[in-house]
């Protein structure tokens, strides 16, 4: 018996604001909003029965869940996101994160990294690894 990972869930102070950016970072779409509560994913006109097979099948693209909350992010991410160009070099990438409203975070990492830690409007870390683009991975 196994479990598969459905979705990702978020606190935040606007969830709105922080699933556009996602939203951009990811190419999903918004499939709900309830204010206080707001869902991304990829492809929200999947029917339900589908979806669900698709669960069972074996690892999916997760969607994602951004909640408000009334307390700020204090300290460093325990868990993060780790994201992977799939059709153009790192650096056209990150350079479109960092339009979308990215920072970079300095944590320590040191110079010279096959990736890149960034921060999401809100201060969550990610980082962005390198491309799976053809011509760009290389092992």
């Amino acid at each position: 018996m196994t479990s598969r990972l459905e979705w990702t869930t978020i606190d935040c102070a606007d969830p709105r604001r922080l699933a556009e950016f996602w939203c951009g970072v990811l190419g999903y779409v918004v499939y709900e909003d309830k204010g206080e509560v707001v869902g991304i994913g990829p492809d929200p006109e999947v029917p339900d029965a589908e979806r669900l097979a698709d669960l069972r099948r074996g690892p999916v693209v997760p969607s994602m869940s951004f909640v408000r909350v009334p307390d700020g992010k204090s300290g460093k991410n325990r868990v993060h996101f780790e994201i992977t160009p799939i059709d153009g070099d790192q650096r056209s990438e990150l350079d479109r994160l960092l339009a979308l409203g990215a920072s970079t975070v300095d944590l320590g990492q040191g110079e010279n990294l096959p990736w890149v830690v960034l921060a999401d409007p809100e201060g969550n870390e990610f980082c962005l690894a390198r491309s799976l683009a053809p011509g760009e991975f290389q092992l």
